[in-house]
């Protein structure tokens, strides 16, 4: 096959989405040998790039990346602030269809790249994420080329600034199928008028020879950790990923384990300071127990992973949330948030618990729960792995979007033979 995916970043820009196009893309390629080219922007790190006219961007232009061809289109991001300002008094006066306006504002503007779509040989063009623009960049080249489009939603409804959005909806009736990371965006898509049979649920997944020789004991020697608890966060500093809560709940586990670590490791982002402002807030005896690792090598991941005790990501919304894969194949138990895809994600009680958004009282109850049961830990870490192992590797994901790329191709070119008769 011939595949054009479309996607926010590409490494090294850094997320969840991107990090899944790019594994998705290469297992297509060595298993398959498809041609996979990626379109995408000259975003360096993350979205910040589409709405803020003074953050550096990466040159625009085609390279090669693990034999996978990756077209980077320049963003248009000098309206940024007026866009804000007039998408913000539409939403506010409840104007009709401003949810076009939010689209537009979210970004990323890139003018030639509906056109660069629609010229490109593909069998099959498959997009991600809402609510960002090339997602329908994709549904209008499809309007003029007729391939047949895939698109990949990682819709968290708990944000209705994002994705209270008629057109999101609309463009995935245009598609020819939709890929959901949980059972609970397929049934949510289901009740926003989505026909059931066009949602593929799949999920994302996990390198699993990444993490086969973790070395958590390099990471506590360097920080000089020993034998302490540690509780960790890994992952973007992002605010409604919940790390001021974590911080806020802290106190309360140091009174029961006064020796306790937290690491907090990830990209930075506006949203760092802040993370360290927080920080800055506890009493001197508590802060020191604290350790930032900001923009660490992806190699470092295994590692700091395997060095917690607990995995802490108290996130308020998540399409799915990788980082909970991750931490499993380390062997570590997992704490989320009773709301949005993570339940989906989380057997609680089996292989990870779940406390209420931004509580830090229960978020400090589930911490102290699996720092006070070394056993619990291990039976909740080794579950996970194992489920992880069955069901989210990138082998196990790629195969899974072939087949829905497949299935597309098929109904697209039944459609034309019945629209030619």
């Amino acid at each position: 096959m011939n595949i054009l995916h479309a996607v926010q970043g590409y490494t090294p820009a850094i997320g969840g989405t991107e990090f899944l196009i790019q594994n998705v893309s290469e297992k297509l390629v060595s298993h398959y040998g498809d041609r996979v080219t990626v379109f995408t922007t000259t975003a360096r790190y993350n979205c910040e790039v589409f709405t803020n006219p003074f953050i550096p961007q990466l040159k625009p232009g085609t390279e090669t990346i693990n034999r996978v061809t990756v077209r980077r289109f320049r963003v248009f991001n000098w309206a940024g602030p007026l866009l804000y300002l007039i998408q913000s008094i539409a939403c506010k006066l409840d104007l009709p269809r401003n949810d076009r306006l939010r689209a537009l504002y979210s970004g990323p503007i890139v003018f030639n790249m509906v056109r660069e779509m629609a010229r490109f040989p593909a069998d099959v063009m498959a997009a991600s994420s809402f609510p960002l623009l090339h997602m329908h960049y994709t549904v209008a080249a499809k309007k003029k080329n007729g391939v047949p489009v895939v698109l990949i939603g990682g819709l968290h409804p708990q944000e209705p600034w994002a994705f209270d959005q008629q057109i999101i909806y609309e463009a995935i009736h245009q598609a020819d199928a939709c890929i959901a990371y949980t059972n609970y965006e397929r049934d949510y898509l289901i009740s926003k008028g989505i026909e059931a049979e066009k949602i593929h649920v799949i999920g994302v997944g996990v390198e699993p020879s990444a993490f086969a020789r973790p070395d958590g004991g390099r990471i506590r020697r360097q920080y000089g950790w020993g034998g302490d608890p540690v509780v960790g966060y890994i992952g973007q500093h992002v605010g409604h990923k919940g790390i001021d809560t974590l911080i806020l709940a802290m106190p309360a586990v140091w009174r029961e384990f006064p020796s306790a670590r937290l690491l907090i490791a990830g990209s930075t982002t506006r949203f760092t300071a802040v993370v360290r402002w927080r920080v800055s807030e506890l009493p001197p005896e508590y802060r020191q127990r604290v350790i930032m690792v900001d923009n660490f090598p992806e190699s470092d991941k295994p590692d700091l992973f395997d060095a917690c005790d607990v995995f802490a990501y108290p996130s308020g919304f998540e399409s799915f949330g990788i980082a909970y894969l991750e931490a499993w194949m380390c062997g570590k138990p997992v704490i989320g948030c009773r709301t949005g895809a993570v339940p989906s994600v989380i057997d609680e009680g089996q292989d990870g618990l779940l406390v209420s958004y931004e509580d830090k009282d229960d978020l400090a109850h589930a911490i102290i729960t699996l720092l006070q049961n070394p056993a619990l830990r291990y039976d909740m870490g080794r579950r996970g792995r194992e489920k992880t192992l069955s069901r989210y590797t990138w082998d196990i994901v790629s195969d899974r979007f072939r087949l829905v790329y497949q299935q597309a191709i098929s109904k697209s070119a039944c459609q034309d033979k019945r629209n030619a008769r």
